[in-house]
Order: structure tokens, then C-alpha cells, then sequence
């Protein structure tokens, strides 16, 4: 008699579910969790997509998916079952994967990760939603209250929006363009050398990417560079630089860019960075919450860290851990960072502060705030930027549609 061989799971979903249970298990982000993971398979680009779909999109569409199992759930659910359920839950709900199929996959799934397959088979075949998907319940309530209050009747367009896949934004040297299309890639050219681009392999195995033609950054994030203005042959000031993307934006400008982290392994992958495109910057790691043994200089960005709330298209996890009091905390940090940023700022240079948040005590609250604490700082007009915008408060919102993320920023000059 011929035992049959048991059925492997697909490797793709093996993948997905290991990467989604670290993310929700350890907090960690899902960008570099899943980037590792896919290095370390090395999976087809047919699979390495597929892994890339289901861990974003149930992480987008989570809280609809938890409403929906929730009915069919007593009790606790271990964290691995969690994630089996989830995962085929969006499958079904959300894809469209034929049910039959759905299960079958799922219970072999779980026959290999030793979870219940009693259970996985009962939950996924009896799992629907609970109404039409509606885009504003895959957010907390108060989250989406913030974006209807920043974005008014764009905010319906904006919360569909945030559940489609990120586009790959590069900014490109000539010479990168000619090798991604070599290549075989995509291109749809933007303005200031941005483009949307579809690769079918891994943007680091790329030769643009290798010589230092190409630098994935999106436009809002490019825009906070552009608030500066002409920042040539000029010193400036890179505060809470972090991985010094901006910072490299600033040197490709001609800047003469010193960049200011706490964390002085952010400034090792920023030097390396920068070495990638040929480009220079100094680097020192200090708290910003005190003022740094640093020069003034006539043109300071502060891109503060903050909530994220506003790339949630990019990193869906976020929304699943803030909270209204983690935003005021990070506001907290904020106005000290800001007030230091003050000290930093010579009389008559401008002050660029930005976050890629759209909550209002991290944007217009905030700006509101410094303007009382430092009445020698006046706001002023940002010069056009590449992006759409609508004005909020002393500052404006970038509007997170079209893979565009959303970025408060606002432009304040110290006066003589």
C-alpha cells in the first residue's frame, strides 16, 4: 500500500505567517521583518509577491477581520492560530480566494505549525464579513476622526486609499533611469527626478540601486527637504536625522548637512548610504531634547519623530499600537525638540519643522504652541511643492492619496 505524501503549504503563506506573528507578537515593523525574511527564502518573485500581499493586506485590514472572527471565537486564541485565521480570513473576505481553496490551504497550515486544523477548517469556512467593507472601520475611531478633521470630504478617498499597496517611489539620476528600464522596469517619471516605479526584483539588486543612481524616498518626504528652499553652498542643520534620507536629499542640493541623531547606529546605515551615492555629510549623535554643543546655522529641519499616522498605507501596523496617549507623549517630545531647534536656528535663517503625521496636536497644535513659547520666530509661505497640500493651521498637510504619504510641515523665520 503507497502512504501518500502530505501536502506542503504553499511557501509564500508559510512565510507570511511567520513574518505577521513576529509583527504582532514582538511590535516589531513589518517592513524590515518581511525584507529579512524574503532575503533569507528566496522565494520566486511570484512568491516572494504573494508573501508581500497577505502580510499587508491583513495588516490593513485587520481590525475588520477580528470583527468578523470574533463571533466565531471563544476565549483566548493563541497567537499563532490568530494569525492563521487572520490570514486566510482576508484570503476569503477580502481577495477572494475560493473558499474550498482557502481552507484547504489554511488546514495544511496548520497540520504543519502544529495548530488546531479542527478549528481553522470550522472558523474559515463559516467566517463572513459583517456588513460591506467600509475602509474607516479598518482604523480606530478616534484615528479616522483625525483624518476627517485634517482632510474634510477627502477623507472618505483617503481611507480607501491607505488599503492599497505603496508604490515603490525612487528619486533617480539619469543613469538610474537607463538601467531600471534596462532592466525591465517600469517607470512613471514625476517631478524634481521622482518617479513611480514597478521592479520585478528586489530594488537593492538593482544596478540604479548599486551605483548610487536611485534613492527610495516618497515625495511628501521630499517635500519637507523642498520647504527649505535653495539650501546651496549653505550649512544646514539635519535635526532628529534618524537613517539620513534627507540628509542625502540636502547634500544632492549642495547643502553642507550636518545630521543630529540620539541613536548613533542610525548615523552607520546613513554613512553607508551616503557612501552608496556619492554623496557627503557630517554626522553626531546627540540628544535633542538639550541644546548640543552644535553651531547655529541659517537653515534648520527638524523631522521629528512622531505617531506615523500618516504613512499608514506604507506601515499598517502602526495603527494597531497608537493610542491618544502615545500621541501626546510623542507631542511632548516634539515641543522640546522644537524649542532646541529654536537655539539652533540663526536670526534670519528659517526653521522647517515636519512630521509624517496628521494629527493635529503633532501639527497645528504644536507649530501654535512654539509660535507662543518664541515670539521671535514668524511663520511664512513654503515655496511650491511637488505635492498637493491643503493648508492646516501655520502649516500644511501633504494629502495621502496616490501613494503620496501624509506629512505635516510648516516653514517659521527667526527674525534679526
Amino acid at each position: 500500500m503507497t502512504v501518500p505524501t502530505p501536502k506542503k503549504a504553499n511557501p509564500a503563506r508559510s512565510l507570511a505567517m511567520r513574518v505577521l506573528g513576529t509583527v504582532l507578537e514582538s511590535a516589531s515593523f513589518a517592513a524590515p521583518t518581511l525584507d529579512d525574511a524574503l532575503q533569507q527564502a528566496r522565494l520566486s518573485a511570484r512568491d516572494a509577491g504573494l508573501a508581500t500581499h497577505l502580510v499587508y493586506g491583513t495588516l490593513r485590514h485587520l481590525p475588520v477581520l477580528d470583527a468578523a472572527l470574533a463571533p466565531l471565537l471563544r476565549g483566548p486564541t493563541p497567537l499563532h492560530t490568530r494569525v492563521l485565521l487572520l490570514c486566510g480570513s482576508f484570503e476569503k473576505l477580502v481577495l477572494g480566494t475560493p473558499p474550498h481553496a482557502v481552507v484547504n490551504e489554511y488546514v495544511t497550515l496548520a497540520r504543519q505549525g502544529k495548530q488546531p486544523p479542527g478549528l481553522i477548517n470550522a472558523v474559515l469556512r463559516r467566517v463572513e464579513l459583517l456588513g460591506p467593507l467600509d475602509p474607516q472601520s479598518t482604523l480606530p475611531a478616534w484615528l479616522a476622526d483625525e483624518y476627517r478633521a485634517a482632510y474634510g470630504d477627502a477623507a472618505p478617498a483617503i481611507f480607501q486609499s491607505l488599503l492599497e499597496p505603496q508604490p515603490l517611489w525612487l528619486r533617480l539620476r539619469p543613469a538610474g533611469v537607463e538601467a531600471l528600464e534596462e532592466e525591465g522596469g517600469t517607470l512613471e517619471p514625476g517631478a524634481n527626478d521622482m518617479y513611480r516605479v514597478q521592479l520585478g526584483r528586489p530594488l537593492r539588486d538593482s544596478a540604479a540601486f548599486r551605483q548610487g543612481w536611485a534613492q527610495p524616498i516618497n515625495p511628501a518626504s521630499l517635500a519637507c527637504v523642498q520647504a527649505l528652499g535653495d539650501v546651496s553652498g549653505q550649512p544646514v542643520l539635519d535635526l532628529a536625522g534618524g537613517a539620513g534620507v534627507k540628509a542625502a536629499m540636502l547634500a544632492a542640493a549642495g547643502a553642507n548637512v550636518t545630521s543630529v541623531d540620539v541613536v548613533e547606529g542610525k548615523h552607520r546605515a546613513a554613512r553607508r548610504n551616503l557612501e552608496r551615492l556619492g554623496l557627503q555629510a557630517r554626522f553626531v549623535t546627540a540628544n535633542l531634547t538639550a541644546t548640543p554643543d552644535l553651531s547655529p546655522a541659517p537653515a534648520v529641519l527638524l523631522d521629528a519623530p512622531c505617531t506615523g499616522s500618516g504613512t499608514l498605507r506604507a506601515h499598517p501596523e502602526i495603527k494597531l499600537r497608537l493610542t491618544p496617549a502615545s500621541v501626546q507623549e510623542l507631542a511632548d517630545l516634539q515641543g522640546q525638540l522644537l524649542d532646541t531647534a529654536a537655539q539652533l536656528t540663526l536670526p534670519g535663517g528659517v526653521l522647517v519643522y515636519s512630521v509624517c503625521s496628521v494629527t493635529h496636536a503633532e501639527g497645528p497644535d504644536m507649530v501654535e504652541g512654539f509660535l507662543s513659547r518664541h515670539p521671535e520666530f514668524q511663520p511664512e509661505p513654503l515655496p511650491d511643492l511637488d505635492v498637493p497640500a491643503v493648508p492646516s493651521g501655520q502649516g500644511v498637510l501633504t494629502v495621502p492619496l496616490d501613494g503620496i504619504d501624509g506629512f505635516f510641515i510648516a516653514r517659521m523665520r527667526r527674525q534679526d
